[in-house]
C-alpha cells in the first residue's frame, strides 16, 4: 500500500513550450510501483493552459476545483469545464486546457503506464 498527501508530492512547473502557469504533482507512478496506471494532480493559474497537443496515452480527467475550457479535436470545438466534472480523451485526441477562471483549475490526471514509461512523461502520436 502507498499512502501520500498531495502536499507532500513537490510540485514540478511544466515548462514545456505552449504550457504556461501550470504545475504538476505527480502522486502515483511507476516510480511508486504503480503496474497499470499513474495518478497526477494539474494545477493551472488564472490565464494559464496546457498546450494544443496530443500523446498516445488515454487521459481520464476530473476536474475539482476552478473553471476552464477544453479545446478538443482537429476543429478545436471548445467545451466549458468546472469543478465536478469528468473527461474521457482518447489516444491522440488532440487537446488543450486552459483555465478562464479568478482562481486556481486542479484536476486529477490518470494515464496508463506503457512500457519503459513512468507516468511523467507521455508518448508521442506519429
Amino acid at each position: 500500500m502507498i499512502l501520500k498527501h498531495a502536499s507532500d508530492v513537490p510540485a514540478v512547473p511544466m515548462t514545456k513550450p505552449g504550457f504556461s502557469g501550470m504545475q504538476a504533482r505527480f502522486l502515483l507512478t511507476a516510480d511508486d510501483g504503480c503496474p497499470r496506471y499513474a495518478m497526477r494532480l494539474m494545477e493551472i493559474a488564472p490565464g494559464g493552459c496546457t498546450s494544443f497537443h496530443n500523446h498516445k496515452e488515454e487521459h481520464e480527467m476530473y476536474f475539482f476545483e476552478g473553471e476552464g475550457l477544453l479545446i478538443a479535436g482537429k476543429t478545436g470545438s471548445e467545451h466549458p469545464v468546472r469543478a465536478g466534472d469528468a473527461l474521457l480523451l482518447m489516444p491522440c485526441e488532440l487537446h488543450q486546457i486552459r483555465n478562464t477562471g479568478k482562481g486556481m483549475l486542479k484536476m486529477i490526471c490518470t494515464v496508463p503506464l506503457f512500457p519503459g514509461k513512468t507516468g511523467k512523461e507521455t508518448s508521442p502520436c506519429e
